[in-house]
């Protein structure tokens, strides 16, 4: 009985201790669970922090996509573009994975530093109030929520851990939202803007990660890409600046973008500032205006950064060709012309507009009469066959130019400025090139022995007076064998006056050895004309009784034109076989894509190649970039475009990639780079000589498309670059785009200035060193104002 009581006892005992023993275990156990939800949400914040952790395969992703879709549209590619092997699932993923891979970028780059870290800092304050909040509610997953976050490393860095899953979270609900809404980059047929959203986010890495070179030539084309090399070298020998400068002129490339204090300039001229053909103050100054030296150009010292006001109401400019007839009043807002020649048919106003009824003093009844008037008096002049690229001096409103190009002829058109109200704005406002300039006291800024004709009609030029100092300019710049056609009051009229002036002409051109070809009169304008003929040999000059006007030294370059002072001699007609302006050049088109004969492989092209090869490689080449990057991959809308600028032309294979659409391209060739100005010339294309760190000698608003191929880094070495783009802001048009082919440093820089002007930026694409920008200028103008005071009158 003790026993069995003893026994009870004890079974008593033992189920106390299991009793006991269970509790212990359980509470135990829920310990450890509650230790292992804590241990796996300290390991989960930073896994999901993905962008931190691999944000090289993410921007690579990014890369990879954008590159896929500049494939489908740019044909100046590498031949080793690695392409994938399922498109189609690609492309229906693209959209997704572009704005996932875009959203964390924009938390990984570090682009606008000071924006990110405010907008971290608020979200990391929200967080803290979102968690005091989670920890006073009672509920048991709020508490657990809060225990992670004050849990293991998040008590030693708290800030971090919020900051990343802020992030991680705000790229989610974006992610959500792309999803949700369609990326443009699928929905957009021209490409251009798409691949603008992408590159927004990643154009800083593509130089580095960027495995391929869309819109630069590669394999067979890699040559082309020497000209940044070759440029180089020839530039590097000239930045003879201290360092202090250039660091003090790359100073205000390294402000951000709100760092550039633009200002509007006040200036007399207004909306019509041209900076060297407005320096009031020197014109003041100058001893005598007899020879026109008022009209030529008179730079400021230092070149204006300030931004040219738009004409108030100002709008889109009529498209081609219906520009050639009539364009806004608003742009233009000039009448003088209209009361002053409107009897003439150069200009009428009608309504809100100007109309052009393609009239001039010489040509009432229409250009297009008298330029077949023209050629049914000399057939030889064959419009767009022997005869392509012309100057017309003293143009007016260049309705004369503006109807040749129904005959396929270029007319360089030139005019003082102000010396008829506006008429070389009103040229370029309706589409046709024009320039402003004065048969002055300085060669004309063209090369020797390059137009076919040289054309004035009644231009108001005393070619007779001074030894013909004037007249021997025009004979510069025509070729041997070329034409000057004459249209004045001389040539048919009576008065005292018109037949001592048609005596005098008479006697210089034949001391010039030029043949009069033809006089005739047209019944309908009742006018004449009369064209001479410059000779093609030598032997006239040779056989003069009298060396008036007299031969220029051997040592005098024909070709020097820059702030050269003219002088009243000629030039030999070359004689060497090869020498440029010993033969004709081809029919056009033929002139076109053909080096001339004057180009021999004994000569060394501008990017290193025998001059006939690179010739033609750079022709191949910029066909290549047009046809397949230009037309197609930057979405511009090319019958918009009508008035095109090449900042550095060299062969001017940009232009003749362009010839079959209805735009002309003004060829600059800076002073400082290789002369090839003649060579465009030769191919029936025109251009113009030019110093960058200059302004330009046309009106405001005059371009509709700007390209500037390895002109900035150039550039940089000796100018401000700020002042460049002011100086093409002001010749650009609102709505105008802008192409900048150059070195990625130089892209960055371009950019920043770009969004200060707040352009639009429409593409941004580099590949290792090398860099493409498309950016579209605005409306935009600042409030701000600073007066030019060379400009004040």
């Amino acid at each position: 009985m003790a026993m069995g009581k003893y026994s009870r006892v004890d079974g008593r005992k033992s189920s106390k201790w299991c009793s006991t023993v269970t509790i212990v275990v359980f509470v135990g156990l829920c310990l450890v669970g509650v230790w292992m939800l804590m241990s796996s949400s300290g390991v989960a914040a930073p896994n999901s922090d993905v962008p931190a952790q691999e944000p090289k395969e993410v921007k690579q992703k990014v890369v990879e996509i954008f590159s896929k879709q500049y494939e489908d549209i740019s044909g100046d590619l590498p031949e080793d573009t690695g392409k994938e092997e399922h498109p189609e699932s690609s492309q229906d993923e693209s959209t997704s994975n572009v704005e996932d891979s875009q959203n964390l970028l924009e938390n990984v780059e570090g682009k606008n530093e000071s924006e990110e870290d405010s907008k971290r800092e608020a979200e990391t304050d929200e967080d803290a109030k979102s968690e005091d909040n989670k920890s006073n509610s009672g509920d048991r997953e709020s508490n657990s929520e809060g225990g992670e976050s004050n849990s293991g490393d998040g008590d030693s860095n708290p800030s971090g851990e919020d900051k990343r899953m802020s992030e991680t979270e705000t790229s989610t609900n974006e992610q959500q939202e792309s999803e949700d809404s369609p990326s443009e980059s699928t929905s957009n047929p021209d490409g251009g803007e798409s691949k603008t959203d992408v590159d927004s986010s990643v154009e800083e890495d593509q130089s580095k990660d960027q495995a391929s070179n869309e819109g630069f030539p590669a394999g067979a084309q890699s040559e082309i890409l020497k000209e940044t090399t070759a440029d180089s070298g020839a530039w590097s020998t000239q930045a003879a600046e201290s360092q202090s400068e250039k660091e003090s002129q790359k100073s205000p490339l390294s402000k951000d973008q709100n760092g550039y204090k633009w200002k509007l300039c006040n200036v007399t001229a207004g909306p019509d500032y041209i900076p060297c053909l407005d320096n009031v103050q020197v014109i003041k100054k100058l001893p005598s205006t007899n020879h026109y030296e008022h009209r030529e150009r008179h730079c400021p010292d230092e070149a204006p950064t300030c931004l040219v006001p738009l004409p108030e109401g100002y709008k889109q400019p009529v498209r081609w060709p219906r520009s050639r007839e009539q364009i806004w009043y608003s742009n233009v807002p000039h009448t003088k012309l209209a009361d002053v020649k409107g009897h003439q048919n150069w200009v009428k106003v009608s309504g809100d507009h100007l109309t052009f009824p393609g009239g001039g003093t010489q040509f009432k009844h229409g250009a297009l009469h008298y330029i077949d008037f023209i050629q049914k008096s000399l057939s030889k002049i064959a419009w767009g066959n022997r005869t392509r690229v012309i100057l017309d001096v003293g143009c007016g409103v260049a309705s004369f130019g503006g109807y040749l190009f129904d005959r396929d002829v270029l007319a360089m058109s030139l005019a003082p400025k102000d010396e008829h109200e506006a008429q070389v704005q009103f040229a370029l406002e309706r589409g046709i090139p024009a320039i402003s300039a004065v048969m002055g006291t300085k060669r004309l800024p063209f090369p020797s022995k390059v137009f076919d004709v040289v054309h004035c009609a009644r231009c108001r030029v005393p070619w007779h007076i001074e030894g013909g100092k004037l007249l021997l300019e025009l004979n510069r710049v025509l070729r041997p064998g070329g034409y000057f056609v004459w249209s004045a009051t001389p040539v048919y009229q009576k008065l005292p006056e018109d037949v001592g002036i048609w005596k005098a002409m008479s006697e210089l051109t034949k001391s010039m050895c030029w043949e009069l070809l033809v006089v005739n009169n047209d019944k309908l304008n009742q006018v004449g004309v009369a064209i001479y003929r410059k000779p093609m040999s030598n032997q006239c000059y040779e056989k003069r009784e009298q060396n008036e006007p007299p031969l220029c030294k051997e040592d005098d370059d024909p070709d020097a034109v820059w702030n050269v002072q003219l002088q009243a001699c000629m030039h030999k007609v070359p004689v060497g076989a090869s020498d440029r302006g010993k033969q004709l050049p081809k029919p056009w088109p033929l002139r076109l894509g053909k080096p001339p004969y004057w180009l021999t492989s004994s000569q060394v092209g501008v990017y290193g190649k025998a001059a006939p090869e690179d010739f033609t490689a750079d022709y191949e080449h910029w066909q290549r970039v047009v046809s397949t990057s230009y037309l197609n991959g930057l979405g511009i809308d090319w019958s918009s475009v009508r008035n095109v600028m090449d900042m550095r032309a060299v062969y001017g294979g940009f232009a003749a990639a362009l010839r079959d659409l209805k735009v002309w391209v003004m060829n600059v060739v800076t002073i400082d780079s290789p002369d090839t100005l003649p060579l465009i010339y030769e191919r029936g294309l025109f251009g113009i000589y030019h110093d960058w760190c200059e302004s330009f000698s046309t009106y405001p608003r005059s371009y509709d498309l700007v390209h500037a191929d390895h002109v900035f880094s150039n550039l940089k070495k000796r100018c401000k670059l700020e002042a460049v783009i002011a100086e093409v802001d002001r010749i650009l048009r609102p709505e105008g785009k802008l192409i900048v082919r150059d070195s990625v440093e130089t892209i960055a820089e371009v950019e920043k200035m770009a969004k200060s002007l707040q352009w639009k930026i429409r593409l941004t694409y580099s590949n290792d060193s090398e860099g493409l920008l498309c950016v579209q200028k605005t409306l935009w103008r600042p409030t701000e104002k600073e007066t030019i005071f060379s400009a004040i009158a």
